[in-house]
C-alpha cells in the first residue's frame, strides 16, 4: 500500500491480497532478481528459507524453473489481457500482486509448501484438485481470466518452479511461514467507516482515493494494484474474505515498511480496512456466479459472505463478524471452523 521499491528489488520487509489488501507488490517486466538479494530470515526466526535462485540447475529442468518464475513474476506481460504468449488473465493483475516476492515472502501467500500439499481436497469445489487446477482458480477469480490448458508449457513451468521452491518441504506437510499469520478475531463486527480512516492514512498514497491503484506507463501491469472496481479481484477470492484479507494486510502492508515481525497496523485496523476495501455496498466489483461453490454447505469458511449457510448466522455476520460465535456454534455442532 505504500510507495517505494517493488518487492522483487528490495530486501524483504515482511509486512493485502489483495485483496489486500490485495497485493501491494508490483510485477516488474523482465525482473529475475535472485532470492539471494532478498533478506534471509535469521535462524532465530524459525522461518523456512527457500532455495536461492543461483542454485537452479543449468539444464532443461532449470530452464523450466526459471521460465516458471518469470511467468509468475511478470504474468501480465506473458499471459495477461495483452500477453505475448497467451491471453488468460483478464484485468492486468498478476500472481506476484498477492504471492509476494515471487512467492518467497514468509506470511505473504508464498508457495513454500504448495507443491508438497497438492493434490488436495478443496471445499470450494467439493473435490480433489491438482496444483495446476489451483493455479487456474487464481487466474479465473482474482485475475478475472480463463483457465489455461493444464498441460501447456507455461502451466508446467509455473508448477515446476513451485516444486523447486518447496523442494525441502516434506510431502503433505507445512513449514514455518507458509501460511498467513494468525490474527486476533474481533469481538465486534469489522467497521468499514473506521476502515476508511485507516485506508486514508496508510493506503491511499499508493492505491489512490478511488482504489484503482497505479497502472504502469506501458498500460499492461500495475505498480500498485486496484483494490476494487471492474479490474480488481472478484468476490469469492481469498482477498474478499475478511479474515484472510486482514491477516494479509496486517503482516504485509504498508508494503514498504511493514513486515511479519514488525507490523504497522493493529488487529482492529487490519480488520476494519479489510472491511472497507471489500464492502460491496461502497465499491463495485466483478460478480461471478457463486451459487455452485461449496456444495457441502457446512464446509463454507466462516468468513465466506455468500449464502446459504448450514449454521444459521446472517450473511452480514459471515462478512463482517464477529466470527467467534459462528466458530463456537460450529465446534459445538461438529462443523468445520476454517477460514
Amino acid at each position: 500500500m505504500a510507495k517505494g521499491k517493488t518487492a522483487t528489488h528490495r530486501p524483504i520487509l515482511i509486512c493485502w491480497a489483495l485483496w489486500v489488501v490485495a497485493c501491494g507488490s508490483s510485477c516488474q517486466k523482465g525482473s529475475n532478481t535472485p532470492t539471494s538479494e532478498v533478506r534471509k530470515p535469521a535462524a532465530s526466526d524459525s522461518i523456512f528459507v527457500p532455495p536461492d535462485t543461483s542454485t537452479i540447475p543449468r539444464n532443461a529442468t532449470g530452464d523450466m524453473i526459471r521460465y516458471g518464475r518469470e511467468l509468475l513474476v511478470n504474468f501480465p506481460y506473458y499471459l495477461g489481457p495483452k500477453g505475448t504468449v497467451g491471453k488468460y488473465g483478464g484485468n492486468g493483475l498478476g500472481c506476484q500482486n498477492c504471492h509476494l516476492e515471487a512467492g518467497t515472502r514468509p506470511y505473504g501467500l508464498n508457495y513454500f509448501s504448495a507443491h508438497a500439499r497438492y493434490p488436495q481436497y478443496r471445499a470450494r469445489e467439493g473435490r480433489i484438485l491438482t496444483l495446476a487446477e489451483r493455479v487456474n482458480n487464481c487466474i479465473e477469480r482474482p485475475l478475472n481470466g480463463r483457465p489455461m490448458p493444464l498441460d501447456s508449457k507455461e502451466m508446467v513451468a509455473m508448477v515446476t518452479y513451485m516444486q523447486w521452491l518447496g523442494k525441502n518441504v516434506p510431502v503433505g506437510g507445512n513449514v514455518p511461514g507458509d501460511k498467513l499469520k494468525d490474527i486476533a478475531l474481533l469481538d465486534r463486527p469489522a467497521d468499514p467507516v473506521r476502515g476508511r480512516v485507516v485506508y486514508e492514512k496508510h493506503c491511499i498514497r499508493c492505491h489512490g482515493d478511488d482504489g484503482q491503484g497505479v497502472l504502469k506507463e506501458d498500460g499492461i501491469a500495475y505498480v500498485y494494484p486496484p483494490l476494487w472496481g471492474k479490474l480488481s479481484y472478484q468476490p469469492g477470492s481469498s482477498m474478499h474474505r475478511l479474515i484472510k484479507s486482514a491477516q494479509f494486510i496486517k503482516y504485509n502492508m504498508p508494503n514498504d515498511i511493514a513486515r511479519w515481525d514488525k507490523p504497522v497496523l493493529t488487529d482492529e485496523e487490519a480488520f476494519d480496512v479489510a472491511a472497507y476495501v471489500n464492502d460491496d455496498k461502497l465499491h463495485e466489483r466483478p460478480q461471478p456466479n457463486l451459487d455452485t461453490e461449496y456444495p457441502v454447505l457446512k464446509e463454507k469458511p466462516v468468513d465466506y459472505y455468500w449464502p446459504p449457510y448450514a449454521d444459521g448466522f446472517a450473511p452480514d455476520q459471515h462478512k463482517y463478524g464477529p466470527f467467534k460465535p459462528i466458530i463456537d456454534w460450529r465446534k459445538k455442532n461438529g462443523h468445520p471452523t476454517g477460514y
